[in-house]
């Protein structure tokens, strides 16, 4: 750290993103990417945006804004796109949240949150989960802070249902409720049907998991028109032209193939699905996954032995040195012959123990 840096920010804990390690081939199930090539469509339309780059994109996403208002069903007006969700939660901690307007979110969750309220300036509150990971709607209710959800939850896979969501967000008509949907399309149901009845609601999704993109940066905001018209004039005061012209033309095209998106989806949730039976078969404990991804714990191996005894085969895992969560690691589900992998690996590290 230089001497230059600001005071407010010394104590800053970034955020650590999993590995992204070269130094050799790994099976990587640490960072929640897709096992899929982008759309065909996706390549196509970024491949032909690319011949125009000497000119500047759109400013607000231009057709990439209307097509994801076409399809989550909702007006053009009711949608910001932004650089990968992760921007739109950053821009709606800074529009919507301070030290005297401060933020609600559980204590185990994405881990971005409390970096965006620490950048930001923002007192918040941690709100443990339930012994078993669940998040109870009552802990939310009535709270008057800006509550951050993810549903369904990060690591943890779990989620909680839309009357629910609309329960908490009616409760705290004068704070923000955003629910972020990173992982959505494995088995979630949106909160977007909510938005005509919860004017205070923002609903974040991207298209690094289902759509293939996590190299495009694509995400959005789904909220009333005026919130809307205050995410932008955060972008515009930031940066107006948050997306590159490919990764607009990229979004376009995935959008545009929505049963290549949803057959990706359904052989994700099969092989979820399929671990997780593999691992419980070998005593491991496996939460119920609405996500692209398990969370898992073994009574024979903890958490970061585990962890490092696959890297050491050659695969990537994620571990989260947390108190609640030592023993757990999570999972990202890629192709069957990945999980095959993984599966036959742990069965070896298991019969060393």
């Amino acid at each position: 750290m230089s001497r230059f840096m600001t005071d407010s920010l010394k104590a800053l804990a970034p955020y650590t993103p999993g590995e992204q390690p070269r130094e050799r081939k790994y099976i990587k199930l640490n960072t929640n990417e897709s096992p899929f090539p982008p759309s065909p469509k996706a390549i196509a339309a970024a491949n032909e945006a690319a011949k125009e780059l000497e000119l500047y994109p759109a400013l607000d996403g231009g057709r990439l804004r209307a097509k994801i208002a076409e399809v989550i069903g909702v007006d053009e007006s009711s949608v910001a796109v932004t650089n990968g969700s992760d921007e739109a939660l950053n821009f709606c901690f800074k529009a919507f949240c301070s030290k005297s307007s401060p933020a609600a979110f559980a204590d185990i969750t994405y881990g971005f949150y409390s970096v965006f309220a620490g950048l930001n300036g923002v007192s918040y509150e941690l709100i443990p989960l339930k012994d078993d990971f669940t998040l109870d709607p009552n802990d939310y209710i009535g709270i008057g802070k800006n509550i951050f959800i993810a549903n369904p939850n990060a690591p943890t896979g779990l989620s909680i249902g839309l009357s629910d969501i609309e329960k908490i967000a009616k409760s705290n008509p004068d704070n923000i409720v955003l629910i972020d949907e990173a992982y959505v399309d494995f088995g979630g149901e949106s909160a977007v049907k909510l938005l005509p009845r919860c004017p205070n609601l923002i609903v974040t999704q991207t298209f690094s998991k289902s759509r293939s993109l996590a190299g495009a940066r694509i995400g959005f905001a789904a909220a009333s028109p005026e919130i809307i018209e205050d995410i932008y004039r955060v972008i515009y005061s930031t940066n107006p032209y948050n997306l590159s012209r490919t990764s607009i033309a990229a979004g376009i095209g995935a959008l545009e193939d929505e049963e290549y998106t949803r057959c990706n989806c359904r052989e994700i949730v099969e092989t979820r699905e399929k671990t997780a039976r593999a691992l419980r078969a070998l005593g491991f404990r496996v939460l119920d996954s609405s996500t692209n991804f398990l969370f898992a714990s073994s009574p024979k191996v903890g958490g970061k032995e585990l962890y490092e005894r696959l890297k050491a085969e050659g695969i990537l895992i994620r571990h989260f040195d947390a108190p609640r969560i030592s023993d757990f690691v999570r999972i990202t589900v890629g192709s069957q012959s990945d999980m095959q992998a993984l599966v036959g690996a742990i069965e070896n590290i298991l019969e060393l123990k």
